[in-house]
């Protein structure tokens, strides 16, 4: 097992260019997600160092080997894809083998591969079942039993558990979660759900536009977000943003009909900021009337009110304890100022 380093990697598809020089390390052992929206080339970059895509430019390495021109037969990963590719009409035990049967390993070898990545993920009772006798979430780990199998330095998981219900994912996502910890193979994992990076990873990845916005662990990039991208695309629901204008040493937010007293380095006078603030750092004040309140879903522990500001400014806030807002009523809005965080307008960049 060993760590990944990608140095100034370019791909381009004849003029049109998808990944922008990324540079990034990841250790020996470490569970690394790339988020972003569709489009961004987190699945490109996967494959990139899968070697199922060609590299135009810079280099890659696994461990001390240069894999930039590698096949992927050679490269030492093994990968788990979206779909689960099994033969219909061959056993789990089959489908888990087949690729060390075609590269001649003894039959011996095989069973005690199988045999053991079976253990792993709890598929004994199923190795002479053939795929359509399976449920979704076991078909999954039978795939992912295929790559274990095969002893790989690195896995890549490109969204395995997007064809998964709500319920199996949570379950798998447990399921890979231990499996990381039971064998502590570097992995990288590709998913453009966010809950799924959190609960996950050792450290985030977040590409927009092929290129690489910030890298950090979960909740790094949660407390201390370098640009409003990442700080809207990391958190669920995403954080509430607003317009500001700078008076002093404060900003004015017409849509929270508040003033935020802030220490960071602002622009001068009058000049216009973003304001961004999340859900559950925000409280509902029952007593105010400055917001209208929408929509509300209950969720049972949690719910989540839709408020109009009284600019027209759509916010989400979360509540928890008995009381609830009711839908068409008034309320005003509570928070703590040092929970604010100020962006650039033009820029985006976060404001310290």
């Amino acid at each position: 097992m060993t760590g990944v380093t990608l140095e100034n990697v370019v791909k381009r598809y004849g003029d049109t260019q998808v990944i922008h020089g990324v540079d990034l390390t990841i250790d020996d052992g470490e569970f690394c997600v790339f988020v972003g929206p569709s489009g961004c080339g987190k699945s490109t970059l996967l494959r990139m160092v899968a070697g199922l895509e060609e590299t135009t430019e810079g280099s890659m390495h696994i461990g001390s080997r240069d894999v930039t021109r590698l096949d992927p037969s050679d490269r030492g990963v093994a990968m788990v894809f979206q779909t689960y590719a099994l033969y219909p009409h061959m056993t789990v035990e089959d489908n888990m083998g087949f690729g060390l049967k075609m590269n001649g390993h003894p039959t011996a070898d095989i069973r005690q591969k199988v045999g053991e990545a079976s253990k792993i993920l709890k598929l004994d009772e199923y190795l002479k079942r053939k795929p359509a006798a399976l449920s979704g979430g076991q078909r999954q780990r039978v795939a992912i039993g295929r790559a274990i199998v095969r002893g790989p330095e690195v896995f890549l998981f490109d969204e395995p558990l997007s064809n998964l219900d709500a319920e199996l994912r949570v379950e798998m996502r447990v399921e890979i979660a231990r499996l990381h910890k039971e064998i502590g193979a570097t992995m990288i994992y590709v998913t453009h759900d966010q809950v799924e990076a959190m609960t996950l990873a050792d450290k985030i990845v977040v590409l927009r536009a092929g290129r690489i916005e910030q890298v950090g662990a979960p909740l790094d990039l949660y407390r201390d977000p370098d640009n409003r991208f990442v700080a809207g695309f990391i958190g669920s629901p995403a954080m509430n943003f607003f317009e500001g204008t700078v008076k002093g040493d404060t900003v004015e937010v017409p849509g929270l009909a508040k003033t935020v007293q802030t220490s960071v380095a602002l622009p001068s006078d009058g000049a216009t900021v973003s304001v961004g603030l999340r859900p559950e750092h925000m409280e509902i004040d029952q007593a105010g009337d400055t917001h209208s309140v929408e929509l509300t879903e209950a969720l049972g522990g949690v719910s989540f009110a839709y408020l109009v500001g009284p600019n027209g400014a759509k916010m989400i806030v979360e509540e928890r304890g008995d009381e609830r807002s009711v839908e068409g009523s008034k309320v005003g809005l509570r928070f703590d100022d040092s929970r604010v965080m100020l962006f650039d307008a033009a820029t985006e960049a976060r404001l310290r």
